[in-house]
């Protein structure tokens, strides 16, 4: 005669781990085919491109990093990617993390050495905003690096809240309906810009890095930045989200859905031409301004 043994449930903190497991596989494949989406649509990567990837050390690079590393597996083409990080010489930079991390994951990677912190420091005064600057210098020498070493793309972390925020960022402050788009060609025309994770969620992101435990290198080695323009939009953003979740996602969508003649630009839409009555002139601003009286008024 057997016994028939009761199964044994699992333990809270397996289960707990499981479900952890099981939510962390989901996002991961979440985050592949938004950013395989992302290059599909955009035409971000073709066959032969030697991409360089920057990596600053924040939660956005690495997952970029990580993400593309997997579709890189199985990618309908072959491409090669290489990690390049500055090194701009702000104080107290752990300069052994990255090189350590990329060391372990086998990723080749190389190292700018440029010490545009000093730059930045002499040049701005004292409590004023220092990332414009900061920026413009880092993008030229990682495109002065990029030219040099056959680079055919440059791969930047932005996702899509930046992509929201730059939008309104441009509307609020510049008077202008422009963003940041996910595929962008340099103005000098030697680079093309691309951003994987333009579809991707920054919560998501957070939530993968932290699963991932990345070692993230704070990024206030600058000093405290507050009261810049994109803190201000993105606490209104953060503000939208919670008290009307997924409007974000609808903004974004707009971005990609942009109807030129519901909107006021007569070089993107030909207005002029928009209801004219045969060959009746176009109409004469100077003359509208002026006040100039018709014709039959001076008969």
């Amino acid at each position: 005669m057997s016994t028939v043994l009761p199964l044994l449930e699992p333990q809270p903190h397996v289960r707990a781990s499981q479900r952890r497991a099981h939510e962390n596989h989901k996002l991961a494949k979440r985050l592949r085919h938004q950013v395989g989406r992302a290059i599909a649509d955009f035409g971000m990567i073709e066959d032969g491109d030697k991409v360089m990837v920057c990596l600053s050390g924040g939660k956005d690079s690495y997952t970029m990093l990580d993400i593309l590393l997997q579709l890189q597996q199985k990618a309908p083409v072959k491409f090669e990617l290489v990690a390049v990080n500055l090194d701009q010489k702000q104080p107290d930079f752990p300069e052994h993390v990255l090189p350590r991390y990329l060391e372990s994951i086998g990723v080749p990677y190389h190292i700018i050495e440029q010490d545009t912190y000093s730059v930045v420091t002499r040049v701005v005064p004292e409590g004023k905003t220092m990332c414009s600057l900061c920026s413009r210098l880092r993008r030229g020498a990682l495109y002065t690096y990029a030219e040099q070493n056959g680079f055919t793309k440059i791969a930047l972390g932005h996702h899509r809240d930046d992509l929201v925020a730059t939008f309104f960022l441009n509307l609020f402050f510049h008077a202008k309906l422009a963003g940041m788009p996910p595929k962008l060609l340099s103005d000098d025309g030697k680079h093309v810009v691309i951003r994987p994770l333009a579809y991707v969620r920054e919560d998501d992101i957070a939530a993968y890095a932290q699963a991932k435990e990345f070692p993230i290198i704070p990024c206030n080695l600058c000093g405290s930045q507050e009261n810049l323009q994109r803190k201000q939009v993105k606490k209104m953003m953060d503000a939208w989200e919670r008290e009307t979740p997924g409007r974000i996602e609808t903004i974004a969508r707009a971005l990609g859905d942009v109807r030129p003649s519901q909107l006021s630009d007569p070089k993107l839409f030909d207005f002029l031409a928009l209801g004219r009555h045969g060959e009746a002139p176009l109409p004469d601003a100077h003359a509208w301004l002026a006040g100039e009286p018709h014709a039959q008024d001076e008969s």
